[in-house]
């Protein structure tokens, strides 16, 4: 799924139109009770729209085949490959979505409004919030809305190659940034040009899954206070960036410049950490189903996310995002939509399909503790992470991606010059004045 990589986009024009224009609300909490739970007897037509492709989509496709097995009177047409955005777009102007899995992160605070309320269904068929782990059922509704539920997870971790550790003489792991720091600095080797040979780690924002969100999990660093941005006023944003550079400037900024850019491409084969380059990386737990395909002789193993030292958060969780499933409020079989979004987030042997086949982590609790889930060791670190008090995500917004992207242009410009005090200062304002500048228009139309 790899949320944050594939399907970080800006909200654009053509969603904020999903904002205005979403239609009338969904039946209300007295009519949803007044019928019985869904039956199997449901009869119709009803459309799902999601953003998977290829491996993915067809495990979407068995899913759906196991619904309609379930129900035989009702069909879903299936419409994949579809950008969130424009999920947004349609559920907001047309009747032609019917059900709709997108990214959380993304795109709930614009699709909301176009979302049936679930709860009077959840109360209804006895669907609690409960039933989720972690911070997936909040996660997943929207200004007190309960305008969707969570599918599947993307959680964070450190990769580390044990035989790189072991060679520098390290058995364990890092628990916090100041040991990864230390950790990486002594496996470093350069070629007798200068210029690095194998990395311990990158630091530089904008590399793979080093992103302000990322990283602001290892902090508890927050993005919004009462409505407003408040990246420049929580001081953990500035322990942590100041901590960043200080690593950049270690190594050298164009030295890591340099090597980053011949050091293969994330999603290949050629990954640096699959192909030795680097002995410790933040990635999400699909990188284990990548390193079974593609580096089946790696010696590796994984460990929570390190957290900032003084920061006060918790060592064990790790950066959160979710792929959420909702019904759109113009379906015109709302009845067999929920069947559908309930099955497809509710059913134990479904979100365990579903897991399996995609390779991420399932947000039911009953699935998490399935005999039934494929759960290697170095998987296993995702799932308990997930579960964690101090696994976060970046907080839903309706200018969805755009809410870390101006942060991410800042650091990326900031680590590449001179440390310096007063710009950092400045700069993490002006963030906050971009992200409430961001909401404030979205808000005006």
């Amino acid at each position: 799924m790899k949320l944050f990589t594939r399907q970080l986009l800006a909200i654009t024009a053509v969603a904020a139109t999903a904002l205005t224009l979403a239609g009338c609300s969904g039946s209300s909490s007295d009519e949803v009770a007044a019928k019985a739970p869904a039956a199997s007897d449901l009869k119709g037509e009803i459309t799902l729209w999601h953003h998977y492709s290829a491996r993915e989509s067809e495990v979407i496709t068995s899913l759906v085949d196991d619904f309609q097995a379930a129900y035989p009177g009702v069909k879903v047409k299936i419409s994949d490959q579809q950008e969130d955005t424009k999920i947004a777009q349609v559920a907001a102007t047309s009747s032609k979505v019917d059900v709709m899995i997108t990214n959380v992160n993304n795109t709930l605070g614009t699709l909301c409004k176009s979302m049936v309320d679930l709860q009077p269904y959840m109360d209804r068929d006895e669907v609690a919030e409960g039933d989720y782990q972690g911070i997936f059922a909040d996660l997943t509704k929207y200004e007190d809305k309960r305008c969707s539920l969570p599918t599947t997870s993307d959680v964070y971790g450190l990769y580390y190659n044990t035989d790189l550790l072991k060679e520098a003489g390290y058995s364990e792991p890092p628990k916090t940034l100041q040991e990864l720091e230390t950790m990486a600095l002594k496996m470093t080797t350069y070629n007798a040009d200068g210029s690095i040979k194998t990395l311990g780690f990158n630091p530089l924002i904008g590399f793979g899954q080093v992103t302000p969100a990322t990283l602001g999990q290892t902090a508890g660093a927050q993005w919004m206070e009462d409505g407003k941005a408040s990246v420049a006023e929580d001081p953990n944003w500035t322990g942590l960036i100041d901590w960043q550079k200080a690593f950049v400037d270690k190594i050298g900024y164009d030295k890591l410049k340099t090597f980053s850019a011949g050091a293969g491409d994330e999603w290949s084969a050629d990954n640096p950490f699959q192909t030795g380059k680097i002995a410790m990386s933040l990635d999400g737990e699909w990188r284990v189903a990548f390193i079974a395909d593609q580096a089946k002789d790696l010696a590796y193993a994984t460990a929570p996310v390190p957290v900032l030292e003084g920061s006060g958060q918790e060592y064990g969780g790790g950066f959160a995002g979710a792929a959420d499933i909702g019904i759109s409020n113009k379906s015109q079989n709302k009845e067999a939509a929920w069947a559908l979004v309930k099955f497809l987030s509710h059913d134990t042997d479904a979100a365990v399909k579903y897991a399996n086949g995609f390779k991420n982590i399932p947000t039911l609790k009953a699935a998490a503790e399935s005999a039934d889930l494929e759960v290697p060791d170095t998987y296993r670190t995702f799932v308990d992470a997930a579960a964690n008090p101090a696994t976060q995500s970046s907080p839903v917004t309706a200018i969805g991606g755009t809410l870390t992207q101006g942060f991410g242009s800042f650091w990326e410009s900031y680590q590449s010059g001179d440390a310096d005090e007063k710009k950092l200062a400045d700069g993490l304002k002006q963030v906050d004045e971009d992200i409430d500048n961001a909401l404030s228009l979205r808000g005006a139309k």
